[in-house]
């Protein structure tokens, strides 16, 4: 679903920028609150996971593709405004190096593709959670309704732009039906690899992942006539420091995923592009200003081999949104510890 630029005029673009750096600056609010010496590393993690795993288009209908959006993955694993920064992160990384996504259609692509897709899941799953018995099924069960309900808003929130602003004379009842219609079957991919994820993590580590707070119930102890939270327990797992090979895990992943499972990809247009060539949508689609970028289209300059080139264009990119995530992410939790004042026996 990323947006190239002209399918949208200036103003529309120029709103949906504000739009998205005002999202942007909440989020970072927002983060230093969600954000831990543990979550602050896995957040780098699944922005690069989310990167490498949007390299993997799969088949959804007869010529059309379509590939992970990750807002809903993003909020759950480490919760909705440090999502809406992974996301964002991805989605400059791939319109800088590899022209994937317009520049001038960032802040559509980051309203669509970040805000509205994990504004809707997490709020989706929010609200199942509190229903549904607090089981790592139950979590799991979510995840996978509130994934696959986040693509399909994605397209109608594009529909609502393109009815702005969109360059081409093109009936919105016609986007509208062909948008929603091919996403509701990309978002059952979206919901399969979302409740995957989710439930491996749960099943390793279910003290990292945000949705799986309180999951289970805290220990009571009866002190001085009243019940009180017993001291949290600490997973096997943590005690062990297993957090450097839960990430080491990840990222050989996310490099494996681009690296080599992305030469198999779906080589069929996505949702959007097809849609866009269908109806006429792309009449007005202008030069990418970084189509000149030696890592243009996912794949290295000067060198001849698709699969060699593919996969150091994925693994380049792996690389660099770890490392452009993990020091965005370190910064926010830096500034939180800053931000706490400290103690002093007066106030004790």
């Amino acid at each position: 679903m990323h947006v190239p630029d002209g399918f949208i005029n200036a103003p529309v673009s120029a709103v949906t920028g504000v739009v998205a750096a005002s999202a942007i600056a909440v989020s970072l609010r927002g983060a230093r609150r969600e954000l831990d010496e543990k979550t602050a590393p896995l957040a780098g993690l699944v922005a690069a996971f989310i990167f490498a795993v949007q390299m993997l288009n799969f088949p959804v209908a007869a010529g059309t593709s379509g590939h992970l959006l990750g807002g809903a993955l993003a909020a759950i694993l480490v919760g909705p405004y440090t999502g809406v920064l992974c996301v964002s992160v991805v989605l400059l990384m791939q319109g800088i190096l590899f022209a994937d996504g317009g520049l001038t259609a960032l802040g559509v692509n980051i309203t669509d593709m970040a805000i509205t897709t994990t504004v809707v899941a997490y709020a989706l799953f929010r609200g199942l959670v509190k229903v549904l018995p607090r089981t790592r099924r139950s979590l799991t069960a979510a995840s996978f309704v509130a994934a696959l309900l986040s693509v399909p808003a994605a397209a109608l929130v594009f529909t609502a732009i393109y009815a702005l602003g969109g360059t081409t004379d093109v009936p919105i009842t016609k986007v509208l039906t062909a948008m929603v219609g091919v996403h509701v079957l990309i978002g059952i991919g979206e919901a399969v690899i979302t409740a995957l994820t989710v439930g491996a993590v749960i099943a390793v580590r279910p003290d990292l992942v945000h949705g799986a707070r309180g999951l289970t119930a805290p220990l009571k102890l009866r002190v001085g006539g009243e019940l009180v939270d017993a001291p949290a327990a600490v997973p096997a797992a943590a005690r062990s420091g297993s957090t450097k090979k839960v990430w080491g895990i990840g990222i050989l992943a996310a490099l494996l995923l681009a690296g080599f499972v992305s030469f198999y990809a779906s080589a069929s247009p996505d949702g959007l592009e097809k849609v866009a060539h269908d109806k006429g949508i792309d009449a007005k689609t202008t030069h990418h200003a970084a189509a000149d970028s030696p890592l243009a289209g996912y794949s290295v300059r000067d060198i001849g081999d698709a699969r060699l080139s593919g996969g150091l264009a994925g693994v380049i990119g792996v690389g660099v949104t770890v490392a452009v995530g993990s020091g965005v992410f370190w910064t926010v939790r830096r500034r939180r510890t800053d931000t706490i004042p400290e103690r002093t026996p007066e106030a004790v």
